[in-house]
């Protein structure tokens, strides 16, 4: 600084030293412009080459992400082994003589819809019942059960077929 080559300002108890541009030389407008157009091709190939990095930069992510040919061709032959397995269970399944007709099938349907219905109004006219008579009672419905020995569905966990 006393030299003249930087430049001193103080700021408060700061300083801030900078460079002296009164010694450098001026340049031209036509220097100028010179730079201002190196300047605008340089922006250029930079912003052309950091959308190629971007570009790279997904393609290394979507490989890495991607399985290596090893673990493909594992992959490939547990699918087939899969595949051999569960084609062997349908060979089984197709093979058997146990087969239930559509008829059948119907039958036993209707069968269990009848049976839900039953327990449904049987269920139903039971607890009908039990309300009337807890009506009177003065102990708790927890002491009545136990006293008369009801088990109800929920004592078993039984709970009653969705309707079809």
């Amino acid at each position: 600084a006393q030299q003249g080559r930087v430049r001193e300002k103080a700021y408060g108890k700061q300083k801030i030293y900078f460079a002296d541009q009164e010694q450098l030389p001026a340049a031209s407008d036509a220097e100028l412009r010179g730079l201002d157009g190196q300047i605008t091709a340089l922006s250029t190939k930079v912003q052309a080459l950091q959308q190629s990095c971007r570009q790279m930069e997904a393609e290394l992510k979507d490989l890495n992400s991607s399985m290596t040919t090893p673990e493909m061709s594992r992959e490939i032959e547990e699918l087939r082994k899969d595949c051999a397995s569960y084609t062997e269970k349908l060979d089984r399944i197709k093979s058997a003589t146990n087969h239930v007709t559509p008829e059948e099938k119907e039958k036993v349907c209707s069968e269990q819809k009848l049976y839900c219905k039953e327990w449904r109004r049987r269920k139903r006219m039971a607890t009908e019942l039990l309300e009337a008579i807890l009506e009177g009672y003065p102990k708790s419905k927890k002491q009545f059960f136990e006293e008369v020995g009801i088990e109800t569905d929920e004592d078993h966990n039984v709970t009653l077929p969705a309707a079809v």
